[in-house]
């Protein structure tokens, strides 16, 4: 069997873009990846034309040589946009492989330790008293593992851009964080994501402004490129962090993983490198007793890979998704996505067909148009109100 070519469908769903990959072989098996550097599409598709030159006429199921292949081919290795591309390839020749060899892709990566996965849902309801009434809904569907944002006023400033004050956030998150874990009571698994936009002071200050078991994780409180600044803040508090959504490689991961930084691995398989380098962190980060919990905000396709990821490894938490009772994005629009992987409440069940076991309708995608827009990129520039631009 050989590679014939490498299609890119990019195509919005629901509110947002996802970048699609097709690998087609000589044998009439296709196989579907996708790309997680969202609002990158561009860039992405860049490294994809450059890569579909390298993949032409290699055999697919030597998925590990052509993955070193794509990321050592060159000098610069490596980075997220090349890192990306190699993530939807890798996932789609996981695909082919599986179909195939008539099995399922956890089946390739070891087999499968449970049949379904548990899902955390994230509220969209701002802090305050229908945040808990979203949340309290959430419990009584079963959703025990629930997952906030931030207080963040919909203020813009004259260029239509985004405002944000971190220190005007951190107080009043901080007290409905606290009325939540009241109204929820001992039950619930409760997180929040804070995106990167505070600094290590900021941080550090929202912290001690919780109870002491109001939260069960802190997601990307700060950014990541230093991890002494993590260290740093580490230091300051006791709640679990949930860190690596935006690392690139295994290497990003090791002063997390080593260094007792991180508390739960936010993998992104779409971005990491696919599921040939999801392997490897989720091996390392077994070794020192951390459990994954996956980055998983796009389609189908992507929630798929994660799923089989996650089947096939012990140190399994929960995995990110977002479509629930408290979040309608779009993602999984059926008729883009006539196959996919049941979900039953905030459970996802593995599928046992050949691949991934989803499937995307190009026919229908040709009618979803994929429109760069990178005006539409700058509204989501945040700003201060002194003019200074801060983390998205």
């Amino acid at each position: 069997m050989k590679i014939t070519d490498l299609k890119m469908l990019p195509t919005k769903v629901g509110y947002r873009h996802q970048l699609i990959i097709k690998i087609e072989t000589d044998e009439g098996i296709h196989g579907w990846g996708e790309s997680g550097l969202s609002f990158r599409e561009l860039a992405v598709m860049g490294a994809l034309r450059h890569y579909r030159e390298l993949i032409i006429g290699k055999n697919p199921f030597n998925i590990g040589a052509i993955w070193q292949d794509l990321y050592r081919s060159q000098y610069f290795e490596g980075g997220r946009v090349l890192t990306a591309a190699i993530s939807a390839i890798d996932i789609a020749l996981h695909d082919i492989k599986g179909k195939a060899l008539g099995v399922p892709v956890y089946q390739l990566l070891g087999g499968k330790h449970r049949d379904w996965c548990h899902m955390f849902a994230t509220t969209q309801a701002p802090m305050g008293p229908r945040l808990i009434e979203q949340a309290q809904m959430l419990m009584s569907q079963g959703w025990n593992i629930i997952r906030t944002g931030m207080h963040a006023p919909h203020e813009v400033n004259e260029a239509g851009e985004g405002v944000f004050e971190p220190w005007e956030s951190i107080g009043p998150t901080a007290h409905w964080l606290n009325k939540l874990r009241e109204a929820l009571g001992s039950q619930a698994v409760l997180g929040i994501d804070y995106h990167h936009r505070l600094s290590v002071a900021e941080a550090a200050s929202f912290c001690q402004k919780l109870g002491r078991d109001t939260l069960d994780f802190l997601e990307e409180p700060i950014r990541d490129e230093t991890p002494e600044a993590y260290e740093a803040l580490r230091k300051m508090t006791h709640v679990p962090f949930a860190i690596g959504e935006e690392f690139a490689s295994k290497w990003q991961f090791l002063p997390y993983i080593e260094r007792g930084i991180t508390n739960f691995v936010r993998l992104d398989v779409c971005n990491v490198g696919g599921l040939t380098e999801s392997m490897k962190v989720a091996g390392w980060a077994e070794a020192h007793y951390i459990d994954l919990m996956p980055h998983n905000p796009l389609g189908p396709i992507c929630l798929a890979a994660t799923a089989h990821l996650a089947a096939a490894v012990t140190n399994f938490a929960s995995l990110e998704i977002r479509e629930s009772p408290s979040e309608k994005t779009g993602f999984y629009d059926e008729r883009l996505f006539p196959i996919q992987h049941e979900r039953v409440g905030p459970r996802l069940m593995v599928s046992d067909r050949p691949g991934l076991g989803v499937e995307f309708d190009e026919n229908a995608g040709a009618h979803s148009e994929f429109i760069p827009d990178l005006n539409h990129e700058r509204t989501h520039y945040l700003r201060r109100r002194d003019g200074s631009i801060t983390n998205w």
